[in-house]
């Protein structure tokens, strides 16, 4: 099956944006945020909320969502990545088939210029991105309000 993608131009219906939410926050495990903060990714990614927008890629099978990755677009360029990997989840059952890969390969085609994202330094999908070609740079500091 191929990936699906979703952005401005492809919208994506209130049952998908639920769906590809609760997909997200039931596979990201111990990493995920709150349903809330993934729901307001995926709708700035289809402009639904004003911003530049960004991409919601999607591999499915029979219906089923098997993996889902958001991008954000930041319009910047030059000090920051241009595009937002946000978010990445491949369903349990269907890990360690090249799913993840796939997803990582497709956005790398389809997003114009650099590709940031974050990652918990605990997270083992870092070894997956550091194979796709992403180094780590920076690490970020937050002051949480």
């Amino acid at each position: 099956m191929p990936i699906k993608t979703y952005d401005a131009f492809s919208r994506l219906s209130i049952n998908d944006i639920n769906r590809i939410t609760n997909f997200l926050h039931e596979y990201s495990g111990e990493f995920k945020d709150t349903k809330r903060a993934i729901r307001k990714s995926i709708l700035y990614a289809a402009k639904e909320i004003p911003g530049l927008g960004g991409y919601v890629f999607v591999k499915e099978e029979h219906n089923e969502i098997l993996g889902v990755i958001v991008v954000n677009r930041t319009g910047m360029n030059e000090y920051m990545p241009e595009n937002l990997l946000v978010y990445v989840a491949v369903k349990e059952g269907a890990r360690r088939q090249g799913i993840g890969k796939a997803l990582i390969k497709h956005t790398k085609a389809y997003c114009k210029g650099d590709i940031g994202t974050y990652i918990n330094v605990k997270n083992p999908v870092i070894k997956l991105f550091e194979k796709q070609g992403f180094t780590l740079r920076n690490v970020e500091m937050r002051l949480i309000r």
